[in-house]
């Protein structure tokens, strides 16, 4: 049955950007505790899973404390929980430096230190630290709830085009620095990445990878909507065709794209985000050599609790 339109909602890039660059900015201070975590390939570390509320870090631990900070979007706030107790902070009007303080002050009340830096990453034009950052905001619930909701929807297709993959995969979730949701595929090829990036870019180039995603967009918002690119980018991607109407290759930023407006106007939004995966998957085999046997079964988990394993192996396979 096809997913009814009014469930992909319109988006505006214009009416959502203010409170894109409000979240961009809040979710990156309880971020940078996830870099304390080891390391993992194309930093998986730090991903942001998307919850029935908002987004939230993973099950962090600090010493003696264990906590995890939930940016509740349909609620306009956040909650630190630990096994200690837990604070609930607004996410109102007001200064990220306002809220920096308030989130420093109800961690140090719980056992943890504050977050190990302050720098603003990854958003152009933004002050150097979060304690900088004195410009008042403006907390709109109905943009929030539209921007949880399309996150929402984006997380559904991508982890279930994600889920068959054999090789290493990280939990498809929102990266914290440049807020795109995203779901990568790895084959443990070492590359070798841009000699000129910052070291955090080169760490999240020192594999192959094939990384399909949405994103708010950016100053031109020809991106609000899903993403893909292959890392190295191999030559052969001109007039491939990308499983879903809308979805073109743009040579100049290197990425196939497939705006929301065309998204959620075809008959199933869903099953489209799966079909786009997958021809960017097949264009990774077809021009770079990707291998075609790290795809396993497409099927329900009801399934695999009633089949005999010898015919589970055929479906795998089939």
């Amino acid at each position: 049955m096809s997913a009814p339109l009014h469930a992909w909602p319109v988006l505006v890039h214009e009416d959502l950007a203010p409170m894109v660059a409000y979240v961009n900015r809040l979710v990156q201070i309880a971020g940078k505790y996830t870099l304390d975590e080891p390391f993992e390939v194309g930093w998986g570390n730090i991903v942001l899973d998307v919850t029935p509320r908002g987004l939230r870090t993973p099950t962090l631990r600090q010493q003696d404390v264990t906590f995890t900070v939930h940016h509740r979007l349909l609620d306009g706030d956040v909650v630190v929980e630990t096994d200690r107790g837990s604070r609930t902070l607004p996410m109102s009007d007001g200064s990220l430096a306002s809220f920096y303080a308030s989130f420093c002050g109800a961690a140090g009340e719980l056992g943890l230190r504050r977050p190990r830096t302050s720098l603003i990453c990854e958003i152009p034009g933004a002050p150097p630290n979060f304690g900088d950052d004195q410009v008042e905001r403006h907390w709109d619930h109905r943009a929030a709830r539209l921007m949880w909701t399309a996150l929402n929807l984006a997380a559904d297709g991508l982890e279930e085009w994600q889920a068959p993959y054999l090789g290493h995969r990280p939990r498809v979730g929102v990266m914290w620095g440049g807020f795109d949701l995203s779901a990568t595929r790895y084959r443990a090829q070492p590359t070798v990445p841009p000699a000129h990036g910052p070291a955090f870019q080169q760490n999240a180039q020192t594999e192959a990878y094939v990384s399909v995603g949405f994103s708010f967009g950016g100053p031109e918002a020809q991106d609000l909507g899903m993403y893909a690119y292959i890392w190295p980018q191999p030559d052969g991607l001109e007039n491939r065709s990308w499983g879903v109407d809308g979805a073109t290759w743009h040579p100049d930023a290197g990425l196939v794209l497939l705006p929301w407006d065309a998204l959620r106007q075809t008959p199933d939004p869903h099953r489209a985000i799966v079909a786009f995966g997958d021809a960017v998957y097949d264009a990774a085999v077809a021009t770079a050599g990707w291998p075609s046997d790290l795809i396993g079964a497409r099927c329900d988990g009801w399934y695999m609790s009633r089949t005999p394993p010898a015919l589970a192996h055929a479906h795998y396979h089939h």
